[in-house]
């Protein structure tokens, strides 16, 4: 841990928050022999409840490797890789698929564990490749200039840097000011998450579980994902259902016990409800080209899919490159028009990534009549046509990345 005497110092870059945007920004910093100097609002041991971002792709993997080499093999290997996949129609079983163990790079196709241990494995690599972290941080102002960033926290202390990564989160002071709000709906109905922890007295099968109009839970959706060490259920609640009535300990136990082995109801580690934000920021970075929005400063995603974490990492790494660009332009139109393309090529990115997720929200909601009626025509020949199942699974996680760069335009 680093502490501050309050005396200012000029950096070259400052990253704002130490979740994974900052941290893969800080490694990305580090693999560029740049200093990376982490500012977080946290206390270093405080608390991070619940698996939340639980799923990274193995194109984000492959990113944290190269950025780091064994991060993403260390990751890969604490979390937990499902291999079989199945959708349900109102208890009848509508398609399954189990894939071979493929892996590119010695890596598997993705990984499943809590978000606290891919950041915890992260700030560890950050920590060996010489990042310095500054706890107990919290920015509440920001003024940018053409010549750098001046930064002012809670204590009255003020940072200056060259240019500072945004990655302070959902609230972001800095996105609130360089005025880039957040533009985009938030999911009208509520969505149940549940962390549960595993049973092995009562195992289940190690596979991805949807059920559309799930019988056991009066015709709610319902999403059974297996991560290292436990379970991630998500209830999509109806438009008219209260809450409470779903995440007090009565009610858990009661859905709970209905949909797993009944023992699973008394092993709830976290529980929340969610009305998913569908959200991108009006731009990237600021009037001067000096602050650099990533993650959730830039933009907030339904979790179907997992496009959030792992467009995290991309954001991050793209706004270190466009700051490296910079910090070697020898003209300032040069560096200016570096970030500006990170600025570009990322909302382009999150535009995609929010309409993708905003196809899948849909999907599982069925508001409008001609996706009801697709669905359940879908559900009725899923027997006779295989394509019709695998429309079924698919869809609730919005459309395939397309071939256009991987990790580094989308996910």
């Amino acid at each position: 841990m680093t502490t501050d005497t309050g005396t200012t110092r000029r950096h070259p870059v400052l990253v704002v928050g130490a979740g994974p945007a900052g941290l893969s920004a800080a490694l990305a910093l580090r693999a560029a022999g740049l200093p990376a100097v982490l500012l977080d609002r946290r206390t270093e041991d405080s608390i991070r409840p619940g698996s939340r971002a639980a799923y990274l792709h193995g194109a984000s993997l492959r990113e944290l490797e190269r950025l780091s080499p064994g991060l993403g093999h260390d990751i890969a290997g604490r979390g937990q890789m499902w291999a079989t996949k199945r959708s349900y129609w109102a208890g009848k079983e509508v398609f399954t698929r189990t894939y071979a163990p493929l892996t590119r790079d010695g890596l598997p196709p993705f990984t499943s564990l809590p978000q606290v241990i891919t950041e915890d494995l992260m700030a560890d690599a950050c920590r060996k490749a010489g990042a310095e972290f500054h706890w107990g941080v919290e920015i509440t102002s920001a003024e940018t200039t053409p010549d750098g960033v001046r930064l002012t926290d809670s204590a009255g202390r003020t940072w200056e840097a060259d240019y500072v990564v945004a990655a302070d989160g959902s609230r972001s002071p800095l996105r609130a000011a360089i005025g880039s709000p957040l533009e985009g709906p938030r999911s009208q109905h509520t969505f149940v998450v549940v962390d549960l922890v595993d049973d092995p007295d009562h195992p289940m099968p190690i596979e991805r579980v949807f059920h559309y109009r799930h019988p056991k839970a009066g015709g709610r959706n319902v999403l059974t994902v297996p991560f290292a060490g436990g379970w991630r259920v998500d209830l999509n609640l109806l438009a008219d259902d209260d809450p409470e009535k779903y995440i007090s300990p009565e009610g858990l136990r009661n859905w709970l016990s209905r949909i797993l082995p009944a023992a699973y109801g008394e092993r709830v580690s976290w529980v929340s409800t969610y009305r998913f934000a569908q959200q991108v920021a009006t731009h990237f970075t600021d009037a001067h080209h000096r602050v650099l929005l990533t993650g959730e400063a830039a933009h907030l995603f339904a979790p179907f899919g997992a496009r959030g974490m792992n467009s995290s990492i991309p954001d991050a790494i793209g706004a270190v490159e466009a700051i490296t660009e910079a910090l070697d332009a020898t003209r300032p139109h040069t560096a200016t028009a570096a970030v500006a393309r990170f600025a570009a090529q990322r909302h382009e990115a999150a535009s995609y990534n929010r309409a993708c997720a905003a196809s899948a929200l849909e999907h599982m909601l069925a508001q409008r009549p001609s996706m009801w009626l697709r669905q359940r025509a879908a559900a009725a020949v899923a027997d006779a046509g295989r394509r019709a199942g695998a429309w079924l699974d698919a869809a609730p996680y919005g459309p395939k990345l397309a071939a256009r760069g991987a990790a580094r335009t989308s996910y």
